[in-house]
């Protein structure tokens, strides 16, 4: 029997840091500060400083807007509040990228992205009030519905992406002549152990559709720490399914925007799907249904704290020689949009039952038709009860 050497073959310890050694994109140094990096400068040389300041107000907005959900949850106005708190620059940087043909599919937490793309707070918040079906028309804003299923918008996503391939390549002539179109797909890091993400991936690949999967990395699936999910980086598996990646620092708003401009050009242009890892962290709570107490300590949040992407979004503007006086007109809109919300979640009129009837199928149909009748009835007699007993008291009363 021939007998391997011990010292044979590669060291397991240096193809891991091999690994390890794939190094997240900055442009923003952990203070703010701009850093050059020649490699993706070139994607944010046409911005503006009016378009960083357009970037910190519509992080400081959802922000806001994210803070007082959370309160009125507490206060029993929603039935469950999802918390972006510190991951504004992921899905601000990611969004501001994306063309408004681009169709985008969020999960439960992209707030930021949803009011970047003109969804009204009325219709977000009624769903989180548990008054609709849906809140909005996804194709008025090409941005799809939340989902609570985990992952499985990444699976509607890629079936999206091959569809708009079809469309160009003859099934809908009206569409043969569009200047490509891209999605972007977002998930978690643990919606990234889901089968549905490796599905979806799969056939992006095989079909070299045009979707960024946009994984916000906030290092806890719930109690789960990434470290337990993963040992590599999550950018690291597109190398299985034959498609690049890149991992960004997700509280860095311009390394955020450069990296999604780059992958959805390389999508739209017919190469196929890219993965972008975001690392970034959930400052708050899951859900409010969480206590992150409970798992996590406080020295690990207070290690992230500097590393706020508005705080660094602001010392960057600041270098910018953005006066004081911008930040004080943001925190007023910021404060009267957190107003509007409390405003329209406060005054919903509330959907009837009745209602409910009209989203069963896009059509009416005999068999509902007739179940709402017989609800009409039914409820007509609660209430022909309700005088009666009304009656019987005034009676007894005389």
């Amino acid at each position: 029997m021939k007998v391997t050497p011990a010292n044979s073959g590669p060291d397991s310890r240096q193809l891991m840091q091999q690994v390890l050694d794939f190094e997240p994109v900055q442009m923003l140094d952990a203070e703010g500060r701009r850093i050059a990096n020649p490699d993706w400068d070139h994607w944010v040389t046409d911005l503006t400083v009016e378009d960083y300041q357009e970037f910190y107000r519509d992080m400081m907005i959802a922000r806001r807007v994210d803070q007082e959900g959370s309160i009125l949850q507490r206060q029993g106005e929603l039935v469950l509040w999802v918390p972006l708190q510190g991951q504004e620059a992921a899905q601000v940087g990611a969004i501001s990228a994306a063309r408004s043909s681009d169709f985008v599919f969020p999960t439960y937490r992209e707030h930021a992205m949803a009011l970047a793309r003109d969804v009204s707070i009325t219709d977000l918040f009624r769903l989180f009030r548990g008054e609709g079906h849906s809140g909005w028309d996804p194709h008025a804003h090409n941005f799809q519905v939340y989902t609570l299923v985990l992952a499985a918008q990444t699976l509607h996503a890629t079936g999206y992406a091959m569809g708009i391939q079809r469309d160009q390549a003859g099934w809908d002539p009206a569409k043969l002549a569009q200047d490509g179109e891209a999605v972007i797909a977002c998930f978690g890091d643990g919606s990234s152990s889901e089968g549905d993400v490796h599905e979806s991936m799969v056939f992006a690949a095989s079909n070299q559709s045009p979707v960024v999967f946009f994984c916000q990395n906030n290092r806890w699936a719930i109690s789960v720490p990434f470290e337990t999910q993963s040992k590599v980086p999550l950018a690291q598996r597109a190398a299985g399914y034959g498609f690049p990646s890149v991992r960004v620092d997700g509280n860095d708003v311009l390394a955020v925007h450069a990296v999604t401009q780059w992958a959805l050009k390389h999508a739209r242009s017919g190469k196929g799907p890219v993965l972008i890892e975001a690392e970034t962290y959930r400052l708050g709570a899951h859900t409010t249904a969480d206590d992150p107490t409970k798992y996590r300590g406080r020295p690990e949040e207070e290690s992230w704290a500097p590393r706020d992407p508005l705080v660094r979004a602001r010392t960057f503007l600041e270098e910018c020689g953005v006066a004081e006086s911008f930040f004080d007109e943001v925190e007023e809109q910021a404060a009267d949009r957190a107003a509007e919300v409390r405003d329209a979640v406060l005054n919903f009129a509330g959907a009837t039952l009745d209602e409910q009837f009209d989203h069963v199928y896009a059509h009416s149909h005999p068999l509902v038709e007739q179940e709402r009748a017989e609800h009409r009835a039914f409820m007509e007699s609660l209430e022909d009860e309700e005088t009666g007993q009304a009656d019987d008291g005034a009676g007894k009363g005389a």
